[in-house]
């Protein structure tokens, strides 16, 4: 059984982490999809609760394993070897990142890195991470098609009709999460996500 992963804040979870999961399971031919919702991202703030992310991440991968992650650090959740063999998907813009993750070079001797890349991406800066690394090799890049806006842009207050699924969307207004100025308002309902 081919296993994948995608892990994010989810804070709230764009159209392009769904077109990664999608292009991801069909270029790997991935038998399962593990969604990793992240408690404590340990590379970024977040002040949306992680139940109310996690709500957000079951409603944009209605069809996946949908699981909160208790870990900071991808490396962290990798060494108990639950997961070794399967392939991570990351988008471009995080495996430029990569090399400032936590131990990548461990990382990668537990999963292989699919990396979804847009037309128009510049394949030099992926290649400079990929040259640096140990096992090179491990980092299989694959075309997602056009990459639709990230989360951090979602929160600025721009409506979110276009840029999350039509579910997200309605559950962020369901439950009031954000304000115009793309802060977590805290006044919402925080619904307990269903349990899976």
């Amino acid at each position: 059984m081919v296993v994948g992963l995608l892990g994010g804040a989810f804070d709230p979870p764009p159209l392009g982490h769904v077109a990664l999961a999608r292009a991801g399971k069909e270029h790997f031919g991935l038998d399962r999809l593990v969604v990793l919702v992240s408690a404590r991202p340990g590379h970024k703030a977040v002040s949306t609760p992680a139940d109310a992310r996690l709500a957000l991440a079951r409603a944009a991968f209605p069809d996946e394993e949908v699981v909160l992650d208790e870990t900071a650090r991808t490396v962290d959740l990798l060494r108990d070897g639950r997961f070794d063999g399967a392939v991570f998907l990351v988008g471009a813009d995080e495996f430029a990142t990569f090399l400032d993750w936590k131990e990548p070079d461990e990382v990668l001797e537990h999963v292989r890195l699919g990396v979804g890349s847009r037309p128009g991406y510049p394949a030099e800066r992926l290649e400079a991470v990929r040259a640096q690394l140990r096992r090179p090799e491990r980092v299989e890049l694959f075309d997602i098609g056009e990459w639709p806006i990230a989360s951090t842009v979602l929160r600025s207050g721009e409506p979110l009709d276009e840029h999350v699924p039509p579910a997200v969307a309605e559950l962020v207004e369901k439950m009031g999460l954000y304000d115009r100025r793309g802060s977590y308002t805290g006044s919402g309902t925080r619904e307990e996500p269903e349990a899976t």
